[in-house]
């Protein structure tokens, strides 16, 4: 394969699933060579879109997102994110932070990262539709973002998402070219029970 190419095999040898899916759940991973050809707003929005039509109790729609796209507001960003991120995540062209609302009218949000990560779903894979790769991140120093973005206490801050174009791998440092793979999932029986929670 070229080195435009991320693997030396395909996702699709390495990822197996057990009983058939739609295939954007096994092409969706979080791969860390990032282009950094722009992403069109058309095909940007679309991907919030999707987390907008996100399951939501009582429809309180507590995620919200805040993205940089511009060298300023990316800098703002990188300044909270994880040195051991920054070393890839800055050739993205577009970092989202996800945070979710914890209270309303001064009642609790039960469930608001739940909720969120619900809506966050729906974004990795809506993006993956459009051939986009993305990559979430909780290695961030949360009140630097609340400070740096001046987000009310009333949020909460859960990580951040670089989205874009996939780059080359050769292109990254040498200790991650090696990481730079698609990971399985444990067995189905794993993490599904009948009746009873019976985990051995």
């Amino acid at each position: 394969m070229t080195t435009t190419n991320v693997l030396d095999k395909t996702i699709e040898e390495i990822r197996k699933p057990t009983y058939p899916i739609d295939s954007s759940f096994i092409k969706r991973w979080s791969t860390r060579a990032f282009s950094e050809k722009p992403v069109p707003d058309e095909i940007l929005y679309s991907v919030f879109e999707a987390a907008r039509w996100a399951a939501s109790a009582r429809n309180i729609q507590p995620w919200r997102f805040v993205i940089a796209r511009n060298e300023e507001d990316k800098e703002k960003f990188h300044s909270f994110i994880f040195e051991a991120n920054n070393v890839w995540c800055k050739k993205a062209p577009v970092i989202a932070l996800v945070l979710s609302k914890t209270e309303e009218d001064d009642r609790p949000i039960s469930h608001n990262q739940f909720e969120a990560g619900m809506a966050t779903a729906n974004l990795l894979f809506q993006a993956t539709q459009h051939g986009l790769i993305t990559h979430f991140m909780s290695g961030i120093y949360p009140e630097k973002a609340r400070e740096v973005l001046e987000i009310p206490s009333q949020y909460e801050i859960l990580g951040v998402i670089a989205i874009g174009y996939q780059g080359i791998k050769d292109d990254l440092p040498e200790a991650l070219q090696a990481r730079e793979i698609p990971n399985s999932r444990k067995d189905l029986s794993e993490i599904l029970f009948e009746g009873n929670f019976n985990e051995k």
